[in-house]
């Protein structure tokens, strides 16, 4: 069994497009093999009018570059659930109120940049000055606010206010694509929702979300996953599944961390199968690499006409 497909080697041609070029990967193997695969099964889950599409999103893919991409799915119907960490959305609120991320270098003094106020994430860098009208803006959502919500709810009320139809949070506004953020507090804006408790009433309630995850769960013909990076939105997402007799037709992971440890995050989509979130017959695949890099690729290529 393990002769009968020779490997096909890969021919660059000029101005090939991306479709094209992922298509010239699938007689390879390794990362370029896996990466091929990831394409078809993105494919053919976004061409399955039956399938609830999730996307998970951990990772500093918004101050990356990565926000437009994820918003223009929302808009394109494409995503139907998102879960995601509450640092993407603080980047994203800061970008949609026009304040930019900046690209440098890692390599650079950070005792200076500490004294300058400015805050690095590897190569990028934000003006600590976004955050002091990042902090003004939240105050004032809260403001507006019930007294008790979920946190999806919060979410969307975040997304009615931004005026900017690249955001992620208005982009999901506008489509009704449930957001959730079930580590919020591990963000400034649960800094901030935490400051603001401190003198006026705000009850966010965390397990309020869980209801309406799993009755799309249950109300799913069939379930898809795009999980960029892991952490808690893959865990979220995948356990989702545990309490409906069914799991996920398709699963797809960008990640560069490894299964040895025992973590989640590089934990293996086979791995999934043994708890019965990912299913027997369903078609999967990990993609070692870094997700800036494969994510654009396997969405442009998914989406051009063969």
């Amino acid at each position: 069994m393990e002769l009968q497909r020779p490997i096909r080697h890969a021919k660059i041609s000029p101005n090939m497009t991306v479709s094209l070029l992922v298509d010239s990967l699938s007689g390879c193997a390794f990362g370029a093999g896996r990466l091929c695969e990831a394409v078809e099964i993105y494919r053919e889950m976004l061409n399955d009018k039956d399938c609830t599409k999730f996307f998970g999103l951990a990772g500093a893919m918004v101050p990356a570059g990565m926000r437009q991409i994820v918003s223009d799915l929302i808009r394109e119907g494409n995503i139907d659930i998102l879960v995601t960490t509450g640092a993407n959305l603080v980047h994203d609120i800061i970008e949609s109120m026009g304040l930019h991320h900046y690209k440098g270098t890692h390599a650079v003094d950070d005792i200076q940049l500490k004294h300058d106020a400015v805050n690095r994430i590897y190569d990028v860098f934000l003006p600590e000055q976004h955050f002091i009208r990042f902090e003004e803006k939240m105050q004032s959502v809260f403001r507006e606010v019930p007294n008790k919500l979920s946190i999806t709810e919060l979410l969307s009320r975040i997304g009615a206010t931004l005026d900017d139809d690249s955001s992620i949070l208005k982009s999901a506004y506008d489509m009704r694509v449930p957001v959730y953020c079930p580590a919020i507090q591990d963000s400034i804006i649960g800094l901030q929702a935490w400051l603001y408790k401190q003198t006026k009433p705000l009850n966010v309630d965390v397990f309020d979300d869980m209801r309406g995850l799993i009755d799309r769960c249950y109300e799913a013909k069939r379930a898809g996953v795009v999980i960029v990076g892991g952490g808690v939105p893959k865990n979220f997402i995948l356990q989702s599944m545990l309490v409906t007799p069914r799991s996920f037709d398709y699963a797809i992971q960008l990640t560069m961390d490894r299964p040895e440890t025992g973590g989640l995050s590089g934990a293996t989509l086979d791995e999934a199968r043994s708890w019965g979130k990912i299913g027997e017959k369903a078609r999967s695949v990990t993609v070692y690499s870094d997700a800036t890099i494969t994510l654009p690729i396997i969405v442009a290529a998914a989406k051009s006409i063969r």
